[in-house]
């Protein structure tokens, strides 16, 4: 049986089914545009949390502390651009004069692009978004957030348990918030044989910026061993 392709939309939601051939160059668009916004873009770490938490909030207050404390140390920050942790993390790197980077996404609700972006994207899809975290990201922290943070963190891990991309840190920040999911991990993924032990390996979980920001100068000088190295290959087959 055919699909009928060519009916009228009048949901809102995009039919990945539909259209396939006009839908292509959009994303390939999509893609182009990121990688060429993107290109110069150097040890930048991405954060991530709930749209939600109002700047008032702690973990919002945390998050540009937090941020600030990145930029000091010339790390650009990424984030998706909204509002909430999303706006925090932009912030703190524009109060350090650090460049501040959005992927914002079209969404019904909830995603209005922040103030604090130097450099801004606005995607259609969700995995070309995604890409250009991983691809412009040398390591996450995943604030206190929903289904959303959650879809990046997963994303993360199973690339880097699968071997996929070289590892990064994956940092869950807020011990109380993200402990139960820890614990569930242990207690049932783990319990089932579903995932190795070592699998946790992958994973830091903290309340402290100042260990957010060690991890990541030790990842970053791993990064530029490895920068170094290729550099020197590639001399060599010149």
């Amino acid at each position: 049986m055919l699909c009928k392709t060519n009916q009228r939309n009048t949901t809102g939601i995009d039919d990945l089914k539909g259209d396939q051939s006009w839908r292509i160059f959009r994303i390939i668009s999509e893609f182009t545009e990121g990688f060429d916004r993107l290109s110069n873009v150097c040890d930048a770490i991405s954060i991530f949390g709930s749209a939600r938490l109002p700047p008032e909030h702690p973990y919002y207050i945390k998050t540009v502390e937090l941020a600030e404390l990145l930029g000091k140390n010339d790390f650009s920050i990424i984030s998706g651009g909204g509002p909430g942790i999303m706006e925090a993390a932009n912030k703190g790197a524009h109060q350090q004069k650090q460049l501040s980077i959005g992927l914002n996404i079209e969404l019904p609700m909830e995603q209005s692009p922040n103030p604090y972006q130097d450099l801004a994207l606005d995607f259609r899809y969700f995995f070309v978004r995604k890409v250009m975290f991983i691809r412009y990201s040398i390591g996450y922290v995943c604030m206190p957030g929903g289904f959303g943070t959650l879809d990046e963190f997963f994303e993360a891990l199973t690339l880097m348990q699968t071997n996929k991309i070289y590892p990064i840190p994956l940092i869950l920040y807020g011990s109380q918030f993200w402990g139960g999911l820890i614990d569930w991990i242990k207690s049932t993924l783990i319990e089932y044989e579903t995932i190795s032990e070592a699998d946790l390996d992958l994973i830091t979980i903290t309340d402290d910026p100042q260990e957010v920001l060690d991890i990541m100068l030790r990842h970053r000088e791993w990064k530029n061993q490895q920068r170094h190295q290729d550099l020197n290959q590639n001399a060599l087959i010149l």
